[in-house]
């Protein structure tokens, strides 16, 4: 589960370069709505890269295969909720829209097995 810790360090880095991008670098470019896609995108990034490094952490102390599937789920939901929607705010394309709630189902799953690797005995 170190890689899966790195991994969610590596991606609070990218969020926080995504909102430092947004805010001087975008903000000329976009409409305040586009603006505020693309800043809800990093935000839900960096607050799940937080929970990718929580769940390596849990993987040692609770039961390793949930806590896993939990780092898993939150990947898939950074790439599906916050990668659709800097795909939104930056091309205008709609359609990136319709992926974002499937990432947003990926991120409660990933909560909700996180709270299960709590729950279980290793």
């Amino acid at each position: 589960m170190r890689r899966w810790f790195a991994f969610g360090a590596l991606n609070g880095a990218l969020a926080v370069a995504a909102g430092a991008f947004a805010a001087h670098g975008l903000k000329a470019q976009l409409s305040p709505d586009m603006l505020a896609v693309f800043d809800t995108g990093a935000r839900y990034h960096l607050i799940h890269a937080l929970a990718l490094c929580a769940a390596a952490l849990a993987a040692d102390r609770f039961a390793p295969r949930p806590a896993k599937a939990a780092a898993v789920l939150f990947a898939v939901g950074i790439f599906l909720f916050s990668g659709s929607l800097y795909l939104l705010a930056l091309t205008g394309v709609r359609g990136f829209g319709f992926v974002t709630p499937f990432g947003g189902v990926a991120f409660i799953a990933g909560w909700l097995t996180l709270a299960w690797s709590g729950l279980r005995k290793g």
